[in-house]
Order: structure tokens, then sequence, then C-alpha cells
């Protein structure tokens, strides 16, 4: 639901995406401090609609209408909501952030299951090598650094529902997904995640926040970081490539989260997931080819 990406910064998006995304694990964890899942959530849908509508009397953008727009919102849903919504939760149930890494790190295998009945893709023998070496590395990885015991049974359960949300995303996204501005796109997406969080955040957290300088860095990042440039990027693979390939991505996730945690969170990183990352990196190369 983006425009045509020009192909230098096509071919130059996973990577972009990657570091973009993975980090924003350890930032939103920091997030969490300072303000509630939906408070934090809320806070950073409301400032990226207020970034984005000035930009429309400025470009002039045409705004999908009927039918694209209400796929527009959907996928906003699943992705803002329903993804981000859930996985926020279980971090501040108490799920440590290797249990949802794992957790959504399936999302790969679930998209190469279904794809091939939603969209017609059809996924090969070694993209199925490159999925499970992906897997292997990426669980080495979480295992290696805290590993997923005594988890809450709800924590676990709200993570499980992120995964089915970004799943249902990436799936919906391939299979209705019309090129279109990303300006109305995002402003359309972010004012859905708005929409539904914020009554949300007032009800249970009663959008109360510590606001210190380290919340106020943390949503310029999720904002500018994860909201509007790393989901463009996502949803314009997505149209621009086989929704199997661009899956696949997601299991460098969890290693360059644990990766990113280290210096922001102090989670220091052993040696057994170095050795985790690099079979991740290949998995995800022959899932890629």
């Amino acid at each position: 639901m983006t425009c045509a990406m020009p192909r230098p910064l096509l071919l130059a998006a996973p990577i972009i995406f990657l570091l973009l995304w993975s980090a924003g694990f350890a930032i939103a964890k920091i997030g969490l401090l300072h303000a509630g899942p939906f408070t934090l959530l809320a806070l950073r849908y409301l400032i990226a609609v207020v970034v984005l509508l000035p930009l429309v009397p400025l470009l002039k953008p045409d705004f999908p209408r009927g039918r694209a727009a209400w796929d527009i919102a959907i996928v906003g849903f699943l992705i803002q909501v329903a993804y981000f919504g859930l996985c926020y939760i279980a971090f501040k149930s108490g799920v440590s952030a290797g249990g949802v890494a794992i957790i959504v790190c399936l999302q790969p295998i679930l998209v190469s299951l279904i794809a091939p009945r939603m969209v017609g893709e059809t996924v090969s023998r070694l993209r199925w090598i490159g999925l499970a070496l992906g897997l292997t590395g990426a669980v080495t990885v979480i295992l290696a650094r805290s590993g997923i015991a005594h988890e809450p049974p709800i924590g676990l359960l709200a993570a499980v529902g992120g995964l089915i949300g970004i799943t249902a995303a990436t799936l919906y996204e391939k299979r209705f997904g019309v090129t279109t501005h990303p300006v109305p796109a995002n402003l359309i997406q972010y004012a859905v995640g708005a929409v539904f969080t914020l009554p949300l955040a007032l009800a249970t957290e009663g959008l109360q926040a510590d606001w210190t300088p380290e919340l106020w860095a943390t949503l310029a990042y999720l904002v500018i970081g994860n909201s509007l440039i790393s989901i463009t990027l996502l949803l314009a693979m997505i149209r621009a490539g086989e929704v199997a390939r661009v899956s696949a991505l997601f299991y460098l996730v969890p290693p360059l989260s644990a990766l990113f945690a280290w210096p922001l969170l102090g989670e220091a990183m052993p040696p057994l997931a170095w050795a985790g990352m690099a079979l991740a990196g290949i998995g995800v190369t022959l899932a890629r080819r």
C-alpha cells in the first residue's frame, strides 16, 4: 500500500527495515518503563498523525477511496493494534523479550504454509531449508541469552495473538494491497491505531505517562523509525516481492534485537548467540534466493 519504490532503495530496504525494526524491541521495552502499553501506542500513533497531517496540503497526494481505503485500514488494525498492542501487553505482563521474539519468529513458517493457498505462491524445498535454518538460528540466540522458562500464560497468549496479527497483515497486504502514496496510507493506518488504542489507554491506564527525556526519545524513535519508515518499507517490499521471501527477514529480528539489547538494556550476548546469528543469516539468505 505504498508508492512504487526506486530500485536502489528497494535493494537497501531489507537492511534498513531490519535495523530499525529490530532496535524497536529494546526501545519499546524502555518506553514501557514510563507508560502503559496502550498509552505508549496511543501517543505513538497520535504523534505520527500530527507529523503526517501537514504533509497532505504540501504534497497533495491522492487519497484512496472505497475498497482501497478499507484494505489499508484493515492492515493498519492488524499491525498497529493487534501486533504491536498484543506484543506490548506481553512485555508488560512479564514475558521476556526472548519469549516474545521466539513466538513472533514463527511468522515466516505460518506465511509459507498459508501463502500457496491464499496468494498463489509456491515455497520451494530450498526455501523450506532456509526457513528451518533461520528458525533454528533465531531460537539458538534467544535460548542462549535468556531462555523462555517461567513465562506467564496470559503474556504468552498475547504474544501468540501478536504473531497471528502480523501474519494476517502480511498475507492480507499481499492479497489485497494496491499501490498508494505513503502519506495517506500511513495516515489512515495510524488514525486507525489511535482510534482503537486511545480509548483503551484512557479506560485502563488513565493515559498516564512519566514524561522524562527518555520517554520523549523513545517516542521519537518509535514514530520515525518504526511507524513512518519501517512500516512503509515492509509494505513496499511485500508489494514488490514474494511474501514468503519478505517474511523470512523476520528470522533476523530476534538475533538483531538481542544484539541491540546488549548496549541498550545491558543484556550480554553469549558466544552461542553469535553462532545462532550466523545460522539465522544463512537461513534467511537461502529463503530469499
